[in-house]
C-alpha cells in the first residue's frame, strides 16, 4: 500500500545515500584518519621539549645523566627545587615577574581597549591616519626600539624601577588591532539606542561593550601576560640592581654563574618549570574564552 501523502505537500526527493545493513559501521576516510595522524605526530614533537624539562625537573643526578635517557624518572625526588631555592632568592624574582607581568598586562587591557574603541566606533578628524600609525608600529621591530627606550628611561630616571620595566610596554599596537577588529562586530544600532537612552560614552564602554568583548580580551590577557613574563632582553638591559630582576633574568645569571649553579641541570631544569608554570596555570584558566577569541576573530 502506498504511502498517502497530506494535500500541499512538497514531494521530497529520494534520498542518495546508499542504504547499510544493520550493524555495518560507517567506513573511515582515509584522508580524515591521516591529517589525525600528522596532527598527533606534530603535537608530539612540539611537546616533547616541555614535557622533557618538566619531568627532568623531579629526576636525580643520575637519571639526568643517564644513557640511554630517561624519559620517565623512577625515583620522583624535590631536590633540584630545594636547591635552587637555597642557592637562590626565588621568592623576590618571582614576585618581580609577577608584578611587572600583571601591571603590564591590566594597562593593555585598560588603553588598548579604550583606543580600540575610539577607532572603531567614534568618528573624529584624524581616525583613519592614527590606525595606520598602529599599523605601522607592527612592522616596526622590537629590538630597534630598546635604544630609544633605555635613554628615554634613563632619562626620567626610571632605571631599576618597576615604572621602567612597565611604562615602555603599557600599550601595544597589537592589543590596539585586535581590540579595534573585534569591537567593530558590536552592532552601531545598539550603541546608537543606548546614546538615545541618555548613556555617555563612559558608561557605553565600561557597561555595554567591554562586557561583549571578553573573548577578546581573554585573547590579549594571555598574549601580553606571556610576551611581558618571558621577557628578557628588556629587563636585562634596564636593571642594574639584582633585587630588581625578573625570574628569567634571575634564572640566567644563576645559570651562567659557576659558583651557584655549578653545572646543575636538575636546577636549572626546576627553575625552567617555575617559569613556565604560571602561563600554563593562566592559559588553562582561559581556554575557553581564549578559544572563543580566537575562533571569532578568525570570522570577520
Amino acid at each position: 500500500m502506498s504511502a498517502t501523502r497530506a494535500p500541499g505537500a512538497v514531494p521530497t526527493a529520494p534520498s542518495t545515500e546508499p542504504i547499510r545493513p544493520l550493524g555495518v559501521k560507517r567506513t573511515r576516510n582515509p584522508k580524515r584518519l591521516l591529517i589525525y595522524v600528522l596532527l598527533a605526530v606534530g603535537l608530539l614533537v612540539m611537546s616533547a621539549p616541555f614535557l622533557w624539562m618538566a619531568l627532568s625537573a623531579f629526576k636525580t643526578s643520575s637519571e639526568l645523566s643517564a644513557s640511554p635517557p630517561v624519559w620517565i624518572p623512577t625515583e620522583w625526588t624535590l631536590d633540584n627545587f630545594r636547591e635552587l631555592l637555597d642557592k637562590l632568592d626565588l621568592p623576590l624574582y618571582f614576585m618581580n615577574s609577577v608584578i611587572v607581568a600583571v601591571l603590564v598586562t591590566v594597562s593593555n587591557l585598560v588603553f588598548c581597549s579604550m583606543l580600540g574603541y575610539a577607532l572603531a566606533k567614534l568618528n573624529f578628524v584624524g581616525r583613519n591616519k592614527i590606525f595606520g600609525l598602529v599599523l605601522g608600529a607592527l612592522m616596526v621591530p622590537g629590538n630597534l626600539m630598546l635604544l630609544p627606550l633605555f635613554v628615554l628611561m634613563s632619562k626620567l630616571q626610571l632605571i631599576d624601577s618597576y615604572a621602567g620595566l612597565v611604562l615602555p610596554f603599557a600599550a601595544g599596537a597589537f592589543g590596539v588591532f585586535l581590540m579595534r577588529q573585534f569591537m567593530q562586530s558590536i552592532p552601531d544600532e545598539l550603541l546608537e539606542a543606548a546614546r538615545m537612552d541618555g548613556a555617555g560614552e563612559w558608561y557605553i564602554f565600561w557597561r555595554i561593550v567591554m562586557p561583549l568583548v571578553k573573548p577578546a580580551l581573554a585573547t590579549l590577557s594571555i598574549f601580553t601576560f606571556l610576551g611581558s613574563w618571558n621577557n628578557f632582553v628588556w629587563p636585562l638591559i634596564a636593571t642594574n640592581d639584582p633585587d630588581k630582576y625578573t625570574l628569567p633574568v634571575a634564572l640566567a645569571t644563576f645559570a651562567t654563574d659557576p659558583n651557584k649553579a655549578g653545572g646543575s641541570n636538575g636546577m636549572l631544569m626546576a627553575g625552567a618549570f617555575l617559569v613556565v608554570l604560571p602561563v600554563l596555570i593562566l592559559f588553562i584558566a582561559l581556554q575557553r574564552h581564549f578559544t572563543q577569541g580566537i575562533a571569532t576573530a578568525g570570522m570577520k
